[in-house]
């Protein structure tokens, strides 16, 4: 992949977290570091940051280098990804190999790569000549993380979109596209040989914004409200997160995979939009990703894997102000580029440092943006990849168990630690 170097100069704030908020979710709390900016702090200071908010597993869109190195010997756990448009020549073996001795070995172990991603929403991308490649390339990603000796240590995987699912309500009946059924189960059976996680990438955030006047908010905010009863398993849903998440549980025990671990390895919902994508607030943002982190620092599972510890990646790190798209494209982020909150999440600035990065080069960006297979670019087209029937199974199923839902906000207050 090309890549492009661009120098900056930097203050970053250490963020110091309230010390009610985080250790419990020390474990547990993943995020996703995209890198489509030209103004992003460089990797070196983002180190300082991942730390201070108490992150332990970071998803990588690619293998950028200086970022695998700055990581070295903090204990953080890392997903990194082949690119799509890589998958074709991953076929080969001895091209898997030679990758993953370039982009995975030789950060070993000083940085902790715990998993590779083949591709990103290889399934519902509109390149549909990609899914020829997808199992051969796991297959000799596979073969290579083996002969290499790094197989207990190195998973293999890749990403899926949520619209991989036919039908999502109720959570009981969640099902695959009958047109995917065929390459799920050569996938699933991968996962079951290799132990590998099921990846799936999840947004309430765009049920709301396609129907924002029946799609109740508390529902999707994980705000207190009345719940969704599932008729034929009798649990109730008090947020569409965990029904989403329990739509892939049964989609998987339809094929006979019930005992998959499943890693959530993106949701957020945007600060910022265009006129026409509801609920693009700093509000919402603040409310959506405030709760999550909260269900994420309780350590319960879901209403049909209530044992099943959460495997949550918050999409995103930063704003990037380089992504195409519509403007909520740029604007999943957590913080700004100068490393200041977007909003407050129970996150203080506090002291400054000031770090001169202009020395060593700064943050890598892909040259070639905007380059939709790279993976999260797609990230507000979920809805649009659908097929129709898939779109009218998913939008009116939810808008039918949403439209009476009450309306009740309730913002937790979280305490905040100066130091």
């Amino acid at each position: 992949m090309e890549v492009c170097r661009f120098f900056y100069c930097s203050s970053m704030a250490v963020l110091l977290i309230s010390g009610l908020m985080f250790p419990a979710m020390v474990a547990s709390l993943g995020i996703n570091y995209g890198q489509i900016g030209n103004n992003l702090p460089t990797p070196e200071t983002v180190v300082h940051l991942v730390k201070a908010i108490g992150a332990t597993k970071i998803k990588l869109y690619d293998t950028n280098p200086r970022i695998l190195k700055a990581f070295a010997n903090t204990g953080v756990e890392f997903i990194v990804m082949l690119p799509n448009e890589c998958l074709s020549d991953m076929r080969d073996p001895k091209e898997a190999q030679n990758w993953v001795k370039q982009n995975v070995q030789a950060y070993l172990p000083a940085t902790k790569i715990t998993c590779i991603s083949v591709g990103n929403e290889i399934l519902t991308y509109n390149d549909t000549s990609l899914s020829n490649h997808l199992i051969p390339a796991m297959q000799s990603m596979q073969s290579a993380v083996v002969t290499l000796g790094l197989d207990k240590q190195v998973t293999i995987t890749t990403t899926h979109s949520l619209a991989v699912l036919e039908t999502s309500y109720p959570p009981s009946a969640g099902a695959f596209r009958r047109d995917l059924v065929a390459c799920f189960t050569k996938i699933l059976d991968f996962h079951v040989k290799t132990g590998s996680p099921f990846l799936i990438n999840a947004y309430p955030y765009f049920a709301y914004k396609n129907n924002p006047k029946q799609v109740s908010l508390d529902f999707v905010l994980f705000q207190p409200n009345q719940g969704v009863l599932d008729p034929t398993s009798n649990l109730r849903y008090d947020n569409m997160l965990f029904a989403q998440i329990d739509a892939v549980y049964s989609a998987l025990a339809s094929l006979g995979y019930k005992n998959l671990t499943v890693h959530i390895s993106e949701t957020g919902w945007p600060s910022k939009g265009d006129g026409d994508e509801a609920g693009a607030t700093p509000e919402y943002a603040k409310k959506y990703n405030g709760n999550l982190l909260k269900v994420i620092s309780q350590k319960k599972g879901t209403p049909m894997k209530p044992n099943y510890d959460l495997n949550i990646y918050v999409f995103a790190l930063f704003n990037e102000n380089m992504k195409p798209g519509p403007t909520s494209e740029r604007n999943y982020g957590l913080f700004k580029p100068d490393g200041t909150p977007v909003y407050n999440l129970g996150i203080s600035t506090a002291n400054v440092i000031s770090t001169n990065t202009s020395a060593g080069g700064g943050v890598n960006v892909n040259s070639s943006t905007p380059q939709p297979p790279n993976g999260y670019l797609s990230i507000t087209s979920d809805a649009e990849r659908r097929g129709p029937m898939t779109s009218l199974f998913f939008w009116v199923s939810w808008t039918l168990c949403l439209v009476c839902l009450s309306f009740r906000l309730v913002l937790s207050d979280l305490r905040i630690l100066m130091i």
